[in-house]
């Protein structure tokens, strides 16, 4: 005769709702990156978009930092997706390009704009105070010519030459370096791919 199947241990059970939880947190994300990046999936012929970097780099959290007695907090990667420019803070044409580009993508995004930031991370000569806050209102700022700036930026491709490389970084809401914008990408590579990330990825 045929014994009725034994309920499931309540440590059992709760171990399940957990690793339930966790799958349900991290699987948009996941997903996003396996759908957008994984193979057959891309448009083919789509040319405009940034380049991968692979594997993703978790960033260090450490605290930056700013204008005045406005530091850039050591968690401030983390949460929303993060475009990010290293530059002189005295900000050359290139960096005026770069920062109005990340504002104007960020507003291009309408109601999902709130999800992403803008940071500008000063390699020296910090700053021109009157344009930032003329033209970059709501930009986050951490100079990084200090031993905790280095730390972060060793995480960086070119670490050495990142200042005057004029990429754009992209930034998941783990705090992983992404994806990165050379100076001569099109402009609309950045705001494609945030559009397809935010749609695919509920992180952020």
């Amino acid at each position: 005769m045929n014994r009725p199947a034994e309920p499931s241990a309540p440590g059992s059970r709760s171990r399940r709702q957990i690793w339930i939880l966790i799958g349900a947190f991290f699987a948009p994300l996941a997903l996003a990156f396996l759908l957008y990046y994984g193979g057959g999936v891309r448009p083919h012929g789509s040319t405009n978009k940034g380049d991968l970097i692979q594997p993703a780099r978790p960033l260090p959290e450490v605290e930056l930092p700013g204008l005045a007695d406005q530091p850039l907090a050591a968690d401030a990667l983390r949460d929303k997706w993060s475009m990010v420019f290293i530059g002189d803070g005295a900000c050359d044409a290139r960096c005026r390009e770069a920062l109005t580009l990340m504002r104007q993508t960020r507003l291009a995004l309408g109601d999902k704009m709130d999800r992403v930031q803008r940071v500008f991370l000063v390699s020296g000569n910090c700053c021109d105070q009157a344009y930032l806050e003329s033209e970059q209102s709501g930009l986050l700022l951490g100079r990084i010519d200090n031993p905790a700036g280095q730390t972060l930026l060793e995480t960086f491709p070119d670490a050495a030459q990142a200042a005057s490389l004029g990429r754009i970084y992209l930034i998941d809401p783990l705090g992983n370096l992404m994806m990165k914008y050379e100076s001569d990408a099109p402009q609309k590579a950045l705001l494609e791919d945030l559009k397809k990330l935010l749609k695919l990825s509920h992180i952020g």
